[in-house]
C-alpha cells in the first residue's frame, strides 16, 4: 500500500549521496546519476518500491517524479562540472527541503497560503529552514574539492537564498513536478551568487548607496499611485515596489525609467479594446489590474539582472539582459493585448491551425507586429537612456521575438494541459529573450 510518508523519507534520504560529490569527478558523478535512473526505472518497481509509487503514477505505468529526480541531479552535475558544490547544495534543497515541506505541511499545516490554498505557511517555513540547512552543509562539505575554494560568505548566504527562492517556487500552483522546478531554481540562484565578487560590489557601492533613498521615495509614490489608480492589486503594488527599489538602487533613474515605460506599456495595452475583450471573455482578470505574480513574472528577471550589473564583473552583459528582459516582457504584453483587441485570424504556432482569440499560445499578424514594434521601441529607449549600445538594439529585438516564439509554443502545449500557468510562461519568455540577446551580443 502506498505511503506518502515513506515516499518522502526515501526522497530525503537520497540526499545522503550528495556527500560523494566531494570525492567524485563530474563524470563519475554523472555515471552514478545514470545508474540511479536505471535503478528507479527498472529495479525499484520490482523490488518492493510500490509503497513509494503514488497511485497516479501506478495508473500511468511509470513513476514520473521518481524518474525525474535522478535526471535533475544529472543535469545539475552536467551544468556545473567545475562547481559540484553548487550541484550538491541544490541537491540538498531538492532532497531535504522538498521532503520536509511535504511532511511538515501534512502534519502541522494549518495556515493556507493566499496564492495557493493547497500549500501551507508551515510547509514553506519547513522547506526554507530544512532545505537551507542542508544546502549550507553540502556547500561546506564539497567546498574543498572546488578550485578556488568558495568564500565563506557564498557557502552560507547563497544556499539560504537558493532555499528561499526554491521554496517560493514550490508553492506556485502549477502541475510541473517539484523535482524539476526546485533544483532548477536552486541551481540558477546558486550560479548567480557565484558570479558576485567583492571588487565589483565595492566599485558600485557608492552609487547604490546614493540611489537608495530616491529609490525608496520614488517607488513608494509610484506603487501607491498605481494601487490608487487601480492599475495593480495589493500584491502587485508590494512586489512592484520591491522590484522598483532593486532596479533604481542598482541602475539609477535610467534603469527605473525603462522599467516604468515597460509597466506603462502593459497598462495601456491592457486597456485597449476592453469592450471587445470583455464580450469575447478574454479580457484580463480584475480589469487588467496586475498582481504580484504577474509583476515578478514580467520584471523579476530584470531586477535580478539589474542587481547583477552592480555586484558582478559582467555589467555590460547584465545590462543587455536587463533591457532584453523588459523589452521581451513588454512586447509580449503588447502583442497579446493588441492581438485580442484588433487581431484578425489567430493561429496556433505548433499546428498552424486557426483557433479562437484568447486560446493559449494563439498568435495573430496584428499582435505579432505590435510585439515587434513594442520590442523595438523599448530596446531603443534602453539605448537612448545609455543602458546599452545602440548597435545591440537588434539583438534585444531578436531576443524578444525568440521569447515570444518559445512562449507561444509552450502555451499551446503545456499551459493548455494545465502543467504551467501564464506567469511561469511569462518568466520563461523574459528569460529566453535575455539569454538570446546576450548570446547574440557575445558572438557579434
Amino acid at each position: 500500500m502506498f505511503s506518502e510518508t515513506a515516499r518522502q523519507i526515501v526522497h530525503m534520504s537520497m540526499g545522503v549521496f550528495a556527500l560523494l560529490l566531494r570525492v567524485l569527478t563530474w563524470w563519475q558523478a554523472a555515471l552514478c546519476a545514470l545508474s540511479a535512473l536505471f535503478f528507479n526505472a527498472v529495479i525499484l518497481p520490482r523490488a518492493g518500491g510500490r509503497t513509494i509509487i503514488r497511485p497516479a503514477d501506478a495508473s500511468r505505468g511509470y513513476p514520473f517524479g521518481i524518474l525525474v529526480y535522478p535526471v535533475s541531479v544529472l543535469l545539475l552535475i552536467l551544468a556545473f562540472p567545475a562547481r559540484l558544490d553548487i550541484a550538491a547544495s541544490a541537491w540538498g534543497i531538492l532532497a531535504v527541503g522538498d521532503g520536509a515541506a511535504t511532511l511538515a505541511g501534512r502534519r502541522w499545516g494549518r495556515h493556507r497560503l493566499a496564492w495557493n490554498p493547497d500549500k501551507s505557511v508551515e510547509g514553506l517555513l519547513a522547506f526554507v529552514m530544512a532545505g537551507g540547512a542542508a544546502a549550507v552543509f553540502f556547500a561546506w562539505w564539497t567546498a574543498p574539492s572546488v578550485t578556488p575554494r568558495p568564500a565563506t560568505t557564498f557557502i552560507i548566504a547563497a544556499p539560504i537564498l537558493a532555499a528561499v527562492a526554491a521554496g517560493l517556487v514550490e508553492t506556485v500552483a502549477i502541475a510541473l513536478d517539484d523535482n524539476i522546478s526546485v533544483p532548477a531554481t536552486a541551481g540558477a540562484v546558486l550560479w548567480l551568487c557565484s558570479l558576485v565578487t567583492a571588487d565589483a560590489w565595492a566599485s558600485h557601492l557608492d552609487a547604490v548607496a546614493a540611489n537608495l533613498l530616491p529609490a525608496l521615495v520614488v517607488n513608494t509614490v509610484a506603487a501607491t499611485g498605481g494601487w490608487l489608480l487601480r492599475t495593480v492589486r495589493l500584491s502587485g503594488m508590494l512586489v512592484g515596489w520591491a522590484i522598483g527599489v532593486a532596479v533604481f538602487a542598482s541602475l539609477g533613474a535610467q534603469g527605473w525609467a525603462l522599467l516604468f515605460l515597460t509597466f506603462l506599456t502593459a497598462t495601456v495595452t491592457s486597456r485597449l479594446g476592453m469592450k471587445k475583450k470583455a464580450l469575447l471573455g478574454i479580457a484580463e482578470e480584475r480589469g487588467g489590474r496586475r498582481g504580484g505574480g504577474n509583476a515578478f513574472a514580467n520584471t523579476g528577471l530584470a531586477a535580478v539582472a539589474a542587481a547583477a550589473a552592480a555586484v558582478t564583473p559582467f555589467r555590460e552583459a547584465a545590462l543587455v539582459a536587463f533591457v532584453a528582459a523588459l523589452a521581451t516582457g513588454g512586447s509580449d504584453t503588447a502583442a497579446s493585448e493588441i492581438g485580442k483587441a484588433w487581431g484578425g485570424k489567430t493561429y496556433l504556432p505548433t499546428t498552424l491551425s486557426a483557433v479562437r482569440p484568447g486560446t493559449p499560445g494563439a498568435v495573430s499578424l496584428e499582435g505579432s507586429a505590435a510585439g515587434i514594434l513594442g520590442a523595438l521601441a523599448l530596446a531603443s529607449c534602453g539605448a537612448v537612456l545609455g543602458l546599452i549600445p545602440a548597435w545591440t538594439v537588434w539583438a534585444v529585438v531578436a531576443g524578444a521575438i525568440a521569447g515570444s516564439v518559445v512562449e507561444s509554443a509552450l502555451a499551446a502545449t503545456l499551459e493548455s494541459a494545465r502543467i504551467v500557468n501564464n506567469d511561469v510562461l511569462n518568466f520563461v519568455n523574459t528569460a529566453t529573450g535575455a539569454i538570446v540577446a546576450m548570446v547574440i551580443v557575445r558572438i557579434s
